[in-house]
């Protein structure tokens, strides 16, 4: 079997290496990951300047950009003879739940491998306890995706796993997205020649209550959330609702 491993956290972080020596032993195993950190990329793709590719030892390769960008170029170019058989983007430092599949680099990069063919696709991330990050749990329960997962599926796998550093041992939950978000901040303050410039973002909130969500099982429960995505975000509902409208000067064709 072969499998693309890539990430959000830069070729030279733990929750990749981790999730390398899992993975390395049961497959051909090819590493296409960022130089250096992209976290927060969301499927941002590098049109308006070239990338550059550098070897990083046997079937291991940095890139000069995004997440897509690695998968995007391992799949149209270094791997386009012999396609992997499946993507992985992990082990992310920190939580992918909820809204954060949106921006999340990890996520994306497994959801480029859907978008170009790939029938088998997984983000993992590792949840803290108290900032301390362990990356054991989550590597394990990689490996046991990559043996566990049948040869051929009906349909396509998208796969967000999300894995708690103090995981209830042996089990997994699969999940729906939940909600959380995070407090809107911006922090202004001026550089050492008096011009002004702004941070973004702020801390967590609570999650919402939603039974069978990957926040309540990952926060309340701790317990491995595994929750399934698909690319299209047609929402089904708003179709339903738009049948009722009516537009001035217009009809519906």
């Amino acid at each position: 079997m072969r499998v693309l491993l890539t990430n959000d956290d830069g070729i030279e972080s733990a929750g990749l290496q981790a999730l390398e020596a899992a993975l390395g032993p049961a497959c051909e195993l090819w590493v296409v990951a960022p130089d250096r950190e992209q976290s927060a990329a969301s499927h941002a793709i590098s049109l308006s300047r070239p990338l550059r590719i550098h070897a990083a030892g046997e079937r291991r390769f940095t890139v000069d950009g995004t997440p897509t960008d690695c998968v995007y170029l391992a799949l149209n170019h270094l791997m386009k003879d012999h396609p992997p058989d499946a993507v992985f983007s992990g082990i992310n430092h920190g939580p992918n739940l909820a809204e954060d599949v949106l921006y999340s680099g990890t996520v994306a990069g497994a959801m480029e491998g859907t978008i170009l063919g790939i029938r088998f696709c997984v983000a993992i991330s590792a949840v803290p306890v108290k900032r301390r990050f362990a990356f054991d749990a989550a590597a394990a329960f990689g490996r046991a995706l990559l043996d566990g997962a049948p040869a051929a599926q009906a349909t396509p796998i998208l796969l967000n796993v999300n894995v708690p550093t103090d995981a209830v041992p042996d089990s997994f939950r699969v999940t729906r997205l939940g909600r959380r978000g995070y407090f809107a901040w911006v922090e202004e303050r001026k550089d050492p020649r008096g011009r002004l410039y702004y941070w973004i973002g702020g801390p967590e909130r609570e999650h919402d209550d939603i039974a069978g969500s990957d926040c309540n099982a990952v926060f309340d429960d701790r317990v491995t959330s595994v929750t399934p995505l698909q690319v299209d975000l047609t929402s089904r509902t708003g179709v339903a609702e738009l049948e009722n409208w009516k537009l001035p000067g217009f009809t519906r064709s």
